[in-house]
């Protein structure tokens, strides 16, 4: 029978590139994300048949009931979810609008959390859970209070879930990519972060990021189909980096 995965950020980045290696691998994927329109193209260029697509926006409760019915009506007892769902904003820890900094939380923090309660009573015991978090769970830049403790957050949500889970032999892991060119890199002036100068400078000519390149998204994607494979049977409320050695620099 046909393994079945969930990818919640389907339709772009990392997400697009997990659902594209899964279809790829022989599995029936659904993609969902807050565009529907993104979805549909994502999975009409998937390997395979029966992909699905749906809308989602992880702070509206009405799109997480909708997405729980379709699982239900479509019998989609799945063996992976793959959660990808981000957002970067630069924002000062206290000088900034409350309601725009607390938006990281409310989508990647209380977003995973409520997607995982109306998802898991679909998952197939022996499944794999995985959450795509960041090298910021524990490094700090300037302007990413919110977007680090909400992938703090997740970090230590998910190693809850593996030691809450570990009965059904459920696996929960976690990737910590760093830098990934993806659209969420392209900033707010319309530059993608990994072409700039500072980016050169800092991470390149002065060794700080020893492979001297962002990864591309497909990279990210191969480390959760290993994560949800045989090899990783053992692995569970790990972090896997992927960062091109970055955070053994300094």
């Amino acid at each position: 029978m046909k393994k079945k995965v969930i990818i919640l950020g389907g339709s772009s980045g990392i997400g697009k590139a997990t659902a594209q290696r899964f279809a790829k691998e022989g599995w029936q994927v659904l993609v969902a994300a807050h565009s529907l329109s993104e979805c549909i193209a994502t999975i009409n260029l998937l390997e395979g048949e029966g992909h699905i697509a749906c809308q989602l926006d992880v702070r509206n409760d009405e799109d997480l009931v909708d997405l729980q019915r379709l699982v239900e009506e479509k019998c989609f007892n799945f063996d992976t979810l793959v959660n990808t769902i981000g957002i970067s904003q630069s924002l000062a820890a206290l000088d900034s609008d409350f309601s725009e900094w607390d938006n990281a939380l409310q989508v990647m923090l209380y977003g995973s959390v409520k997607s995982c309660r109306v998802l898991l009573p679909f998952i197939k015991d022996g499944g794999r859970i995985i959450h795509v978090t960041s090298i910021h769970y524990q490094r700090v830049a300037n302007g990413s209070s919110a977007y680090g403790m909400a992938k703090a957050a997740i970090t230590q949500f998910t190693r809850s879930l593996a030691v809450e889970l570990a009965p059904r032999n459920i696996l929960a892991n976690t990737i910590a990519p760093g830098f990934v060119n993806t659209p969420m890199s392209i900033k707010a002036d319309g530059q993608n972060e990994v072409d700039t100068e500072w980016f050169k400078h800092n991470y390149i000519q002065y060794d700080h990021l020893p492979l001297k390149r962002a990864a591309q998204p497909e990279e990210i994607a191969g480390v959760a189909w290993f994560l949800s494979g045989p090899d990783a049977s053992y692995m569970t409320g790990s972090v896997v980096t992927v960062d091109g050695g970055l955070t053994i620099t300094f």
